[in-house]
């Protein structure tokens, strides 16, 4: 069944209606009639829904009583990427959202190749968040991540002071004789809390970011004995954190 985010919550009545891109895939591209259920997700909470009458750009939708079991991680993960060549970050913010992450943060790191252009940033992210919201859909998702705009190294630390748990992939750590295990970590995370962890570009971060990062509170964690690519590494965690708390 079909699944579509609302721009608004349902009004007294349980009713809604799509239009906009949404509205004209229902009617155009699914060829939806009256009668015809979709999923609609507004306020984090999922219903089967009805449309009850079709517009010209779109349709009116009423809900069913029963909401939809949520699929989201119990800890909301955030990750935080230093900006990678190429399409890498259509990669992680496709596959993240698969994986449960609530938001991505790309931030401009030293060894970043890629340098943000301010003229066309605007459409690069929107065009992030559409590849996001398709994703969220997808998956049966009740969230659709947020997309930040890219950020320098010092913005990055000030946001991180909003987050309850603070991590960051150090290759440094992996490659020492007692390397702080993503597991250990995790022991110490809780339901509910709101998880922060950092990823370098291609080379990695540098070690002046990493010392920063531990000067502000940062843990260390090892992703295995393998060098990931920057575009793996995000993944590989958000997989063993499903894994230990789903």
């Amino acid at each position: 069944m079909q699944r579509y985010f609302l721009q608004s919550s349902f009004g007294e009545k349980g009713t809604a209606t799509i239009t906009g891109d949404d509205g004209k895939h229902i009617v155009r591209v699914m060829r939806m009639n009256v009668g015809d259920d979709i999923i609609a997700v507004t306020d984090q909470e999922a219903f089967v829904s009805t449309i009850i009458e079709v517009l010209s750009d779109g349709v009116v939708v009423r809900r069913k009583e029963e909401r939809l079991r949520a699929n989201e991680m119990p800890v909301e993960v955030t990750v935080a990427c230093g900006l990678p060549k190429g399409d890498k970050l259509d990669l992680i913010v496709q596959k993240g959202t698969e994986l449960g992450m609530v938001g991505i943060l790309p931030f401009q790191a030293e060894r970043s190749i890629v340098k943000w252009d301010e003229r066309k940033g605007d459409k690069k992210v929107e065009r992030l968040r559409k590849i996001a919201k398709e994703a969220a859909e997808q998956c049966h998702r009740t969230v659709i991540p947020m997309v930040g705009t890219p950020l320098s190294f010092r913005q990055l630390i000030v946001e991180s002071r909003k987050f309850d748990v603070l991590l960051f992939a150090d290759e440094e750590d992996a490659k020492s004789g007692d390397p702080n295990k993503i597991a250990d970590r995790l022991k110490n995370v809780y339901h509910e809390q709101t998880v922060l962890v950092v990823f370098g570009p291609e080379g990695g971060l540098s070690r002046n970011e990493a010392e920063t990062l531990r000067t502000e509170g940062f843990l260390p964690i090892a992703l295995g004995p393998r060098i990931l690519r920057t575009e793996t590494a995000p993944l590989y965690l958000l997989s063993a954190m499903s894994y230990e708390f789903e």
